[in-house]
């Protein structure tokens, strides 16, 4: 069986992933994305942009925030049920070496990659036969 190929649109905010201990709701509503586990939350953000308009520095810190994370989100949307869409996409990068966060939604897959490894997952993907396009 052939993968699908899928058009993934480059979100133009970068990430930063934290971990919640205990499962307590973010007190703000600055997030992208909660998902709630036996462990806790996993509470994805955007990272803040500064006065010049760059990306602040994130480090990891004792909230469990990571580095920086780029974002790529299928345009295809596609039923519940059709197989292989995820393994699609990160498979390739998998056997690249490149590491991949994902999260999930009612339409497509929020596929998230090291900001300093952006690049090589898009050529990754598109050797595969995926387009990546900017976010209109």
């Amino acid at each position: 069986m052939t993968p699908p190929r899928r058009k993934l649109l480059t979100l133009p905010a970068l990430f930063r992933i934290e971990h919640v201990s205990g499962g307590a709701r973010p007190a703000d509503d600055d997030w992208y994305a909660v998902v709630r586990a036996p462990e806790g939350l996993t509470v994805l953000r955007e990272v803040p942009l500064d006065a010049a308009g760059a990306h602040r520095e994130v480090s990891p810190d004792a909230s469990g925030a990571h580095e920086h994370w780029a974002g790529l989100y299928g345009d295809d949307p596609h039923d519940l049920d059709l197989p292989g869409m995820l393994a699609a996409v990160v498979g390739p990068l998998g056997s690249a070496g490149i590491p991949v966060f994902v999260t999930s939604t009612f339409h497509s897959d929020l596929v998230l990659v090291p900001a300093d490894r952006y690049d090589d997952a898009v050529g990754v993907l598109r050797s595969a036969g995926h387009e990546v396009v900017p976010a209109a």
